[in-house]
């Protein structure tokens, strides 16, 4: 234990106090505002299909424009980029609870929705991308670099127990526009601050250890080029080489983005089945704790991975976490009481939170640095599609079938990350025997380092 709390002190004497704080409460709002969203709408238009096509709309924007947000960043810095987009986030936010407490018709109410989705600044995959690299930069070894993944999706975790809870409260005592406002308040606040915090700068372009290709100073000195003729045909042929040099995302990294999707799907089913079979149990006010208690337990696992043995490799652990995630949510299909309910959840989360800080950090070690963020706002936009998409899919399941039928959904999904895990196989060099994905600088990252078999 003591050796733990010396590795996460090294990850947080890294990072200083300040932007653990500000990451954390940057990223919050945008666990509040799926809930948040549907709450709102239900109470001011009374009607939970008008809802849901907000929420829907919402939830599609996030998973839509991650990755394109997460490239800007890549390519532009990340200050500027989250600071435009915690303000529009804001200024949507706000202008969806206005929409909202004035009756608006549905179609507006869902474009709003849509806009705040794809205006979501993607603070906590910016926030895992900057402390990997300033961990990095301080020379630290792999364990501390999976402290710091470890770290990151602990915070992930509490943000997304604590969103909903506090959309829930401010709903109860008063009504779910306090809790928007408050969201739309933490992202020009506090996401502002994670944009302008000091060690914004160590994942520009600049700071990198792989310098943009040509084509990037090329594309810089244009506008100093403006008025000499045939600048048009220039930029075009420094677009087209800037696409040519553009580094590839290796194989194995789309297959972890489907696991990572999947996981999102098991999400969206477990909180089906779950309020669900509260509410068949009479107790439908336990489902948001039942949920929290799996997210807490989650946490827990999730920061106990530092004392995995760094023999055991990555890829192992994917396929121990895959393993975990089928044996654990099969008895989901058997409950019946609110006591199993809670005793099978807490364990299922046990295995959430090891499956998904190991897809991060197979991710980091497989992608190029230059596309980092967008690889990171990828995945997480993974886990929002998937999550989504289920929750619809299994909530119809759940009406006409009862809650095991929702759960299903969530076994199913688990089963697909084991197959994915089983069949998925890294490429490694000869000198990492111990380490199964070597760290590499960017340049030297392989095009296809994964292939099935």
């Amino acid at each position: 234990m003591t050796a733990v709390l010396a590795t996460y002190r090294t990850v947080l004497a890294t990072t200083g106090p300040v932007l653990p704080a500000v990451s954390f409460l940057g990223r919050l709002p945008t666990a509040m505002c799926q809930l948040g969203s549907v709450l709102l709408v239900t109470e001011t238009s009374g009607s939970l299909a008008t809802a849901g096509v907000a929420g829907g709309a919402l939830a599609a924007g996030q998973t839509v424009a991650g990755p394109l947000i997460g490239r800007l960043a890549d390519r532009h810095g990340q200050r500027p980029v989250v600071l435009a987009a915690c303000w529009a986030n804001a200024l949507a936010v706000t202008a969806l609870v206005l929409a909202a407490l004035s009756h608006v018709a549905t179609l507006p109410l869902a474009l709003l929705g849509l806009l705040a989705g794809l205006t979501v600044p993607q603070v906590g995959p910016l926030a895992r991308t900057r402390l990997v690299a300033l961990v990095r930069r301080s020379g630290a070894d792999e364990r501390t670099v999976n402290a710091a993944l470890s770290w990151e999706g602990t915070l992930d975790e509490v943000s997304f127990v604590l969103g909903p809870a506090l959309v829930g409260v401010a709903a109860a005592v008063a009504h779910p526009a306090v809790a928007l406002a408050l969201a739309a308040l933490l992202l020009a606040t506090c996401g502002s601050a994670f944009a302008l915090h000091r060690t914004a700068g160590v994942t520009a372009p600049g700071a990198r250890e792989a310098h943009a290709p040509v084509a990037h100073g090329r594309t810089a000195r244009l506008p100093w080029r403006l008025f000499r003729p045939g600048r048009h045909a220039e930029a075009r042929e420094a677009r087209r080489t800037a696409r040519r040099d553009r580094p590839r995302i290796p194989a194995g990294a789309h297959a972890l983005r489907v696991s990572m999707a999947l996981q999102g799907a098991m999400f969206g089913a477990s909180q089906a089945g779950i309020t669900a079979l509260t509410e068949r149990l009479g107790a439908p006010g336990h489902a948001g704790l039942v949920y929290a208690a799996m997210g807490v337990m989650s946490a827990v696992a999730g920061l106990s991975l530092v004392l995995v043995p760094a023999r055991i490799g990555l890829p192992a652990r994917w396929r121990a976490a895959a393993v975990g995630l089928t044996v654990l949510s099969v008895p989901l299909l058997f409950v019946g009481s609110l006591g199993a309910l809670y005793a099978v959840v807490v364990v299922l989360g046990v295995a959430f939170a090891p499956h998904l800080i190991t897809i991060f950090a197979l991710t980091e070690r497989l992608v190029p640095a230059r596309r980092m963020a967008e690889s990171m706002a990828f995945l997480t936009s993974s886990v929002v599609g998937g999550q989504a998409l289920a929750l619809a899919l299994s909530g119809r399941l759940a009406e006409s079938y009862g809650p095991p039928a929702a759960f299903a959904v969530a076994v199913a999904a688990a089963v697909l990350v084991l197959c994915l895990a089983l069949t998925v196989r890294f490429r490694t060099r000869p000198e990492s025997a111990g380490a199964p994905l070597p760290v590499r600088p960017a340049a030297e990252a392989p095009s296809g380092s994964a292939a099935p078999g």
